[in-house]
């Protein structure tokens, strides 16, 4: 099947065990990008994403951010779908005590209430620091401008996390798309966006190519259906068990460079 656009994920996926970009991963991503695009896809906020691309030297190609909820081709907004500060407002008041942290994001803003554990924590592995401000004082503002959350992270003890899940469950199943990447983590997101809905809108849209001649890595639970849509499913060794069984092909794990791996067998 035919390589034409290659789409990764970042974390678990794409950086070794330090949680960076490897040498072979640059390499084999520079001997490449002139003639395959490849567009990175994660979870995390654009300035989180934009360091790796100059290290990759494809600053050029769009990002898909928030797992779908944004994405930028030109680093300007081409989709966007948040949730609505209606919704962070009653989190904001099941978490009044305090019990768990709530981070967040929109676009390339990320505010905490306060540095904390979790705060240090998400800005050590992303390289990005927060801005604090209060919740109510960000949903004020976003009810102001008319935007919403790309991206909530609830963040705690894991009795906490379990709480904070359940109540998020009950209320806004229909709404919200709910991801435990750590028993401690909640990662929220709208319902209605995916990494690959955003994936079929810059194929569709912006590259004009097939998904069937896609490829995309990936590691975690928010992969599988990027790696079921695509032409070329390709999960690395140390992915989920579902995410596996998911992908057409198994490379080796993030950690042994997969990806690179991947590219260097595959990719003339």
């Amino acid at each position: 099947m035919q390589h034409r656009i290659i789409f990764s994920d970042i974390d678990g996926t794409l950086l070794n065990s330090e949680r960076e970009l490897s040498e072979s991963t640059i390499f084999e991503i520079k001997r490449i990008k002139d003639k395959i695009p490849v567009v990175l896809v994660s979870s995390r906020m654009p300035s989180a994403m934009t360091h790796l691309q100059e290290e990759l030297d494809i600053k050029k190609q769009p990002l898909i951010c928030y797992n779908g909820g944004l994405i930028l081709v030109n680093q300007e907004p081409i989709h966007s779908t948040f949730i609505s500060p209606d919704i962070i407002k009653e989190l904001n008041q099941f978490n009044k005590d305090q019990k768990f942290h709530i981070s967040l994001y929109h676009n390339d803003d990320w505010y905490v209430p306060q540095i904390d554990f979790w705060a240090n924590r998400e800005a050590q592995n992303t390289k990005v620091n927060p801005t604090v401000k209060s919740t109510d004082k960000v949903i004020k503002l976003w009810k102001k401008n008319n935007i919403g959350a790309h991206k909530i992270m609830c963040m705690g003890e894991e009795n906490y996390i379990d709480q904070a899940y359940t109540f998020l469950q009950d209320h806004f199943k229909e709404v919200l798309h709910l991801y435990r990447s750590k028993p401690t983590y909640i990662e929220i997101a709208h319902k209605n966006i995916s990494k690959s809905t955003a994936i079929d809108i810059l194929l569709t849209n912006h590259f004009k190519i097939s998904m069937q001649d896609a490829i995309a890595f990936g590691d975690n639970y928010n992969d599988i259906e990027m790696l079921k849509a695509v032409g070329t499913g390709v999960a690395v060794a140390n992915a989920k068990p579902e995410t596996l069984q998911a992908a057409d092909i198994i490379t080796l794990s993030g950690k042994e460079n997969g990806v690179a791996e991947y590219l260097k067998t595959n990719i003339k």
